[in-house]
């Protein structure tokens, strides 16, 4: 019989492997609606759903292995990063889904939202005063109008599979829908900066780099108080604090 191992839990959704099938337990079945519609759109591999019972989701496992972790080593030849690129710019050539995601909150809500999370990061002593204001800073580049295009909207580089220097596919679309498009590449490439080059170069197009470290900047503010609430750790080696730390 198969162990049931636990990849990811915490109070909102837990993901389970079972073999070679994950079961997906979401306590918001927007997000499912919306990983199983993104799914169905995406001009990328994805995994099958192989059946559907809220709050739970099972899909197959895919064939291959991620080139990494946030605060891991990552792997891959520099083709394999750029075929990566190349997959992310399929997606968002692809027309969008209605819905937006997590990439696509205004300008006018996200600066609010920084704006809150840095005084609480400052006024509970989570950070210090100087990193969080010089970062608030880099960040406001990400605050600009962009055109929609469609995003994964959590573009870890442990939820891209390769074979070599093939995509085989991508995982975990709970948080897809029309977004800005530089927020994926930056999710991707998040501690990973030495990658950068190869991603965009197979994304064949040109990038502002200005932008991309300003949603480094922004993601990690917003990320590091939920991350301590859900029980993981940002100050861990290469993860959300030491990348608030390299942008100083």
């Amino acid at each position: 019989m198969d162990e049931v191992e636990v990849v990811v839990a915490h109070s909102e959704r837990a993901t389970l492997r079972v073999g070679d099938v994950f079961l997906k337990v979401d306590s918001d079945q927007t997000r499912i609606d919306a990983e199983v519609e993104a799914m169905s759109l995406a001009p990328v591999p994805t995994p099958e759903v192989l059946w559907r019972r809220p709050p739970v989701l099972a899909i197959a496992a895919l064939p291959g292995t991620t080139l990494g972790r946030l605060g891991g080593p990552s792997t891959g030849s520099p083709a394999a990063w750029a075929a990566a690129g190349a997959a992310i710019r399929k997606l968002h050539d692809a027309p969008p889904p209605s819905r937006p995601g997590r990439a696509g909150r205004s300008a006018v809500a996200l600066a609010a939202e920084l704006d809150d999370e840095c005084e609480s990061l400052v006024t509970n002593g989570v950070l210090p005063a100087d990193l969080v204001a010089r970062n608030r800073r880099v960040a406001e580049a990400a605050l600009r109008p962009w055109t929609p295009a469609f995003t994964h909207g959590d573009l870890q580089i442990a939820h891209v599979f390769l074979d070599g220097d093939e995509v085989t596919g991508v995982i975990d679309w709970s948080e897809a829908g029309r977004g800005d498009a530089l927020y994926d590449l930056a999710t991707f490439t998040l501690g990973h900066e030495e990658h950068l080059g190869d991603v965009v170069a197979g994304y064949g197009t040109d990038v502002d780099l200005e932008v991309i470290r300003a949603w480094w900047s922004l993601r990690s503010l917003l990320a590091v108080r939920w991350l301590i609430g859900h029980g993981f750790d940002p100050f861990a080696p290469g993860c959300e604090v030491d990348v608030l730390r390299s942008l100083m």
